[in-house]
């Protein structure tokens, strides 16, 4: 045989053994990816854990079917779990299904809605090892604005829930004493000042608030806000419902914090809060820490009509860059105090407010702090 079909024949030879080596590497990708098929969330990414996630939404809030979409895909895009999915009703606003989440075996609940959504799922959390993560949708989102969390941005809000790190935070209880008619709540000796146990409160005069709670004008404010308003122009709607109550009587009230002797007062607003900031900038407990173990409070009280509201405006804001405006003839002002329980009487029914839901008129109340009693996602 020639040289020329040696070469002919080792030709013939490689390209058979190409071919060969060709379809066993095909065989081998077609069975790795029929068991990928099989099993799509088996390998796991590196150094994600595969926990279970789970999302109590308020359906009322526009766009929830595609929003589940997309938690369903970024569950599957880091080798999760199918997300739990469970939808709030006017009877159950995110309490019982956040409570159920956790007996079904979630890790994380995310809370899908505005603040009170985020309120309520936050109480069904308390005592539990699940960390609460947001998707903010309200008006407000009150505590996601004091948690620097990106407000806007879906797809950052689900890399935080999914990703993000854990921190334990303090929550605040508001306990009504005696409502709206001065009917004392069931355990409460209005004569005595000892304080309350929680197992004898009636749940319905309990609230938690994660961000401010308020009696006085910002809570009539809120009572006053009108819903269609909120949904065309949003947290602006609470300034037009205040104003019109700019001149209103001041409120005469008596407050005691911890174990120190009543006080007397005459103000438009007592604050108590967990953390200060609020929408459009405005930091209204500058002082206020969300795992510092106290609660912050804030007095505020105009005198001389728009004059003391706008002086009142002016330190609210500088305040919000470290400064604090000492004038002894204030006709606006803003007085800052902490607690770990603050009692709080009036001579008339109030309108009492938690995380910018009204919970009724009042005519005492108490709130106490407790401290680090939630887990939540933060970036």
């Amino acid at each position: 045989m020639s040289w020329q079909g040696w070469v002919s024949v080792v030709a013939v030879l490689v390209a058979l053994v190409a071919v060969w080596i060709a379809v066993q590497n095909r065989r081998r990708l077609s069975g790795l990816l029929h068991r990928a098929s099989q099993h799509p969330d088996v390998p796991p990414a590196p150094g994600v854990q595969r926990q279970q996630v789970a999302f109590v939404a308020n359906p009322a809030k526009p766009g929830a079917a595609e929003l589940r979409e997309r938690a369903v895909r970024a569950c599957a895009s880091r080798y999760l779990p199918e997300p739990l999915w469970y939808e709030t009703t006017p009877d159950d606003p995110g309490v019982g299904q956040a409570r159920q989440a956790v007996a079904d075996g979630a890790e994380v609940v995310v809370a899908v809605g505005g603040d009170g959504t985020v309120r309520a799922v936050a109480e069904g959390l308390i005592g539990t090892p699940a960390a609460m993560a947001l998707l903010p949708q309200g008006t407000g989102n009150l505590l996601a604005r004091n948690l620097d969390l990106p407000l806007g941005d879906l797809e950052a809000q689900l890399r935080i829930a999914l990703e993000g790190l854990d921190r334990t935070i303090d929550v605040g209880w508001l306990t009504v004493l005696r409502d709206g008619r001065g009917t004392p709540v069931a355990g409460f000796d209005p004569g005595g000042d000892g304080a309350m146990s929680p197992k004898d409160v009636d749940p319905s005069n309990r609230h938690l608030f994660l961000v401010i709670g308020g009696i006085g004008f910002d809570a009539a404010m809120v009572a006053d806000a009108d819903e269609h308003l909120k949904a065309r122009v949003g947290w602006m709607a609470y300034f037009f419902a205040g104003a019109r109550h700019l001149h209103a009587r001041r409120m005469r009230l008596e407050a005691r914090l911890d174990a120190s002797t009543w006080h007397q007062l005459r103000l438009r607003s007592l604050l108590i809060g967990n953390c200060g900031r609020l929408p459009g900038g405005i930091t209204l407990l500058p002082d206020a820490v969300l795992d510092d173990g106290w609660l912050d409070v804030g007095a505020i009280d105009t005198r001389g009509g728009l004059l003391g509201w706008t002086q009142l405006f002016g330190e609210v804001v500088v305040q919000r860059f470290g400064v604090r405006a000492e004038l002894p003839a204030s006709i606006g002002h803003i007085d800052h105090a902490r607690a770990k329980v603050v009692r709080v009487r009036t001579r008339e029914p109030q309108q009492v407010q938690v995380d910018g839901d009204i919970v009724g008129a009042a005519f005492e109340l108490e709130a106490r702090v407790e401290p680090r009693a939630l887990t939540v996602r933060v970036s």
